[in-house]
């Protein structure tokens, strides 16, 4: 987004791009303006980003996820905040920023064609980013399941760019593996195929994030791995067919049972990262458990075991914040709140039980023991050396994390009341 950012801005403006996972935040840096891209999980240490420049006098413009949601509480902590996506009013922020009239508030009139996408990738120069380029083809989802935000942000427009610019793109990158970083590459079966015809010429490798229902289609599976398709996201979610339903997810088993999808994958060389929740109504203290054996079972590439969390804009949020089973309103803003922790009281067990859990399935997924014998699966992990390596160095990586994030504070120990305006 930010390479597709600095391409729309006006001419005669210097640009930077600060990835604070790489370097610190240059505070004192000179500058007129900054932008600041705003998830829910980071949203508290945005905010403190934000009151830090701020009290420089200097304008600060927020966009994302959580801003298009809550707009209200960004605009108490930004000078303007950008709904939805910033093509189509990011060059007229730069404007009124320059001229001093900034709006409190922007948003493009309808959504914007992805025909014609320019990318200035001359921000990233210097950054220590992975060495697998971030290429996107299309937006939206045509599922809407519970947990999910993504369909409260697209809606029901779902939209790909031609596919003669994607290939022309990574084309360019010369780059030999690229994650195509679509939330679901599926969401219009055809168009996919024929981007994935495009890819065959290019002898690429490359990622996605995909729907289990894919696996129901032998032709398409085929497909994918002569285009390169070496790893793919997958969102199991649950074993229990009454969660799946309750989440609006129950398409997942529409085709066929999770064993036999998940050969499917792996008999194309596809290495999955398999993705749980836990908390739905149907979670006991046993659920963890056989979720880590299944994915064992399975010798997925990797896999995350995640304490369902109510998010904004998403309708599991709507329907547990009446219900007053969130633990704090606004978790993403609690100073007592830490990473991985349960932000609400699930029926099936103690959110202490869910918050253990979790972890617990991460600890033991990602045993040594654990790494060494899911390495040991020729059909995908260990198909051919490349894809042993990118297993090994992404296994370490993982476990490393794991240990790192858990118990994290979101943001540091400055209160965020001192700029909290009362809504």
């Amino acid at each position: 987004m930010f390479a597709i950012l600095a391409a729309q801005t006006p001419a005669g403006v210097d640009l930077k791009l600060v990835d604070e996972r790489l370097e610190p935040v240059p505070y004192d840096e000179r500058t007129d303006l900054v932008a600041i891209t705003v998830e829910t999980y980071n949203a508290r240490h945005s905010y403190q980003i934000a009151a830090r420049y701020r009290q420089r006098g200097v304008t600060v413009v927020m966009g994302g996820y959580h801003p298009t949601f809550l707009p209200q509480e960004a605009l108490q902590f930004a000078d303007a905040v950008v709904i939805g996506d910033a093509e189509g009013v990011w060059e007229q922020v730069v404007r009124d920023a320059r001229e001093a009239r900034l709006q409190k508030t922007y948003r493009a009139l309808e959504p914007q064609p992805l025909a014609g996408l320019r990318f200035d990738r001359g921000i990233f120069r210097g950054k220590r980013h992975a060495p697998i380029p971030l290429v996107q083809y299309g937006r939206g989802c045509r599922y809407a399941c519970e947990f999910c935000s993504i369909r409260a942000f697209y809606g029901s427009n779902l939209r790909q760019r031609p596919v003669r610019e994607v290939v022309a793109e990574i084309e360019a990158l010369d780059r030999r593996h690229i994650f195509l970083v679509d939330d679901n590459i599926f969401v219009d079966v055809p168009k996919a195929e024929e981007l994935f015809r495009a890819l065959v010429p290019l002898s690429i490798r490359w990622s996605c994030q995909i729907s289990i229902d894919v696996a129901s289609n032998d032709s398409l599976m085929r497909l994918l791995e002569r285009s390169g398709c070496t790893t793919a996201v997958v969102g199991f979610e649950s074993l229990d067919a009454r969660n799946l339903h309750q989440m609006r997810k129950q398409w997942n088993l529409r085709h066929s049972d999770f064993d036999t999808a998940v050969r499917k994958f792996r008999d194309h060389g596809i290495m999955i990262y398999g993705s749980f929740l836990f908390g739905y109504d149907h979670d006991t203290a046993d659920s963890f458990d056989r979720c880590v054996e299944f994915a064992l079972r399975s010798k997925f590439y990797l896999a995350n075991f995640n304490p369902l969390t109510p998010m904004p804009g998403a309708a599991l949020y709507d329907r547990l914040l009446p219900e007053g089973r969130l633990i704090h309103d606004r978790w993403w803003l609690a100073p007592d709140y830490r990473y991985g922790q349960a932000t609400f009281r699930p029926r099936g067990m103690t959110a202490d039980e869910l918050t253990e859990g979790c972890f617990r399935a991460r600890r033991e997924f990602n045993r040594y023991s654990s790494i060494l014998s899911r390495a040991f699966d020729f059909g995908a992990n260990s198909r051919d050396p490349y894809r042993l390596g990118l297993f090994t160095a992404s296994n370490l990586v993982s476990r490393r994390e794991i240990y790192r994030k858990q118990g994290k504070r979101l943001g540091d120990d400055l209160p965020l009341e001192f700029v909290l305006v009362p809504a």
